[in-house]
């Protein structure tokens, strides 16, 4: 990964042209993981619901997860302002709205984001419309209401039951595959994007580059720093144990290209499936830290650049509007520009043309957008583990401290090692001598 994302700049620096043409790389890999994300939160939803002994325990999670997400939601975006606020970093910029060149901007009339639109989306046309169209929140939807399903037929679910679980072994061995192509998605994407924008691109609007991720650095050591210490969790050990996740959504973009594995990595800390398989896919949609600070953030700069100055009344409009808007953007690409688009366009204060300024460097915005959705969102996991008693403390901090391996076998060779382990008692005694000895 480390290497394709040296080379991926390298190619952009030094040969533009040829840069440009490794976009698909980037394209085809996402592609690829989005073609597994809705069967793996299939099977991990399903099989965590039917799998309950009582069902008042779903109820509990998705409570307290939605209650976590709009908090933690509200504390991003209060530190957005606050930074915008503090250091403003769109003063003396003096822009004339009337004239910016709005052609680079993306058709946001067309993807504007309303409460009725979100709740379409959320509710798909058929039962397997909403797993084939690729749409996570209605594949939650459906899958939440499956499982429920399975867990109150008792007996008579259960071949269903043991059949998605092996589905499942087969779904995560495809995941396995896939992950193996992210170091050429690193490639095409880093190679593309400093290409298409050169080393100065990083100077241009330096300013608002440099105080976003200062923001974002803030929130992982403090915010989500004490959450995770609160829960037991050193959230450095945490990063080391997901680098390979987080440099994958830093390099692509994309939160959604490391959904499947992450699921994965936080069953093997210890996190319950049933947790997981609740929090990890609806907090891809709602918890979404880094997006709140980006939003918040941007729209003050905006506002700053074009001579506006906006009151803590019409500051803490602009939050409430967001709190809505920025719920219905899983799967939208760009999702954390469009919300911010429609947020203008309703509250009109801002005139929508101001966006031209930071289009540009959107990409670059984004990259820290993502590594904060992704760490936030197993922060979460751990934390509704915790209040749920649903998570292996031991075990987390045997794999977080090295005692335990970091990397993950595919599942299916899991199930056959623990196959063996049952068939072969004396192959499990021979094994426990050998590591006593050792």
């Amino acid at each position: 990964m480390l290497v394709a994302a040296a080379l991926g700049i390298a190619v952009g620096l030094i040969f533009p042209s040829v840069g440009n043409t490794f976009a698909p790389l980037n394209d085809w890999f996402i592609d690829l993981v989005k073609m597994i994300v809705v069967p793996v939160v299939f099977c991990v939803v399903v099989t965590g619901i039917a799998s309950m002994d009582n069902l008042r325990k779903a109820g509990r999670i998705g409570l307290k997860s939605l209650a976590y997400f709009l908090a933690f939601s509200l504390l991003a975006m209060l530190l957005g302002l606050a930074a915008g606020n503090l250091f403003r970093p769109g003063a003396g910029m003096n822009v004339d709205p009337s004239t910016l060149d709005t052609s680079t901007l993306p058709d946001v009339e067309s993807t504007h984001i309303t409460v009725t639109g979100f709740i379409s989306n959320l509710v798909p046309e058929s039962l397997f419309g909403a797993l084939t169209e690729g749409e996570i929140l209605s594949a939650l939807l459906v899958s939440l209401a499956f499982g429920i399903a399975l867990n109150m037929s008792g007996e008579r679910g259960a071949p269903l039951v043991s059949g998605i679980s092996a589905l499942s072994d087969v779904v995560f061995r495809i995941v396995g595959w896939v992950m193996r192509l992210a170091p050429f998605g690193t490639f095409g994407a880093l190679a593309t994007v400093v290409a298409q924008y050169g080393a100065t691109s990083l100077q241009q609007l330096g300013y608002l580059i440099l105080i976003f991720f200062a923001t974002c650095l803030v929130f992982i050591v403090v915010v989500l720093g004490l959450v995770a210490r609160a829960a037991g969790v050193n959230i450095f050990r945490l990063m080391r144990y997901l680098k390979a996740e987080l440099l994958v959504a830093l390099s692509t973009c994309s939160s959604e290209a490391v959904l499947p594995q992450l699921v994965r990595r936080l069953e093997h800390l210890g996190a319950g499936k049933p947790v997981v398989g609740i929090v990890v896919p609806s907090g891809f949609s709602f918890n979404l830290d880094g997006s709140a600070i980006y939003l918040t953030l941007a729209s003050l700069f905006l506002a700053q650049a074009v001579g506006i100055d906006l009151s803590w009344q019409q500051q803490l409009v602009l939050i409430g509007v967001m709190m809505l808007t920025s719920k219905g953007t899983a799967g939208i690409a760009g999702g954390a520009f469009i919300v911010l688009a429609s947020t203008l366009t309703a509250l009109g204060t801002i005139p929508l043309s101001a966006l031209a300024l930071i289009v540009g460097i959107d990409r670059i915005l984004n990259e820290g957008r993502v590594f904060i959705n992704v760490l936030g969102n197993a922060v979460a996991t751990i934390v509704i583990g915790r209040w749920e008693k649903d998570f292996d403390m031991d075990r987390a901090r045997a794999v977080l401290h090295g005692t335990e391996p970091h990397e993950l076998l595919p599942s299916s060779d899991e199930h056959e090692d623990r196959e063996t382990d049952e068939r072969d008692p004396e192959h499990t005694a021979g094994t426990d001598l050998a590591a006593t000895r050792t």
